[in-house]
């Protein structure tokens, strides 16, 4: 079950990823539902997908803290 919601997650991330301010608020929301670990596998991802996407790192800085 845990592992769909990673999934889910990455899912919704990647439809939003459009508007910065929904791509962060998806974020922040994915941060509160998944585990420790999970969030650390969404961080690696994230700097991945978000590599050729500048308008999103503005978002990377709510895994950070």
């Amino acid at each position: 079950m845990a592992r769909a919601m990673y999934d889910y997650t990455k899912t919704v991330l990647k439809k939003v990823s459009f508007n910065s301010d929904l791509f962060c608020k998806e974020l922040k929301k994915a941060l509160n539902r998944l585990l420790p670990h999970e969030i650390n596998e969404l961080t690696i991802w994230l700097k991945e997908f978000t590599a050729n996407k500048p308008e999103l790192y503005v978002c990377m800085s709510i895994v950070r803290n």
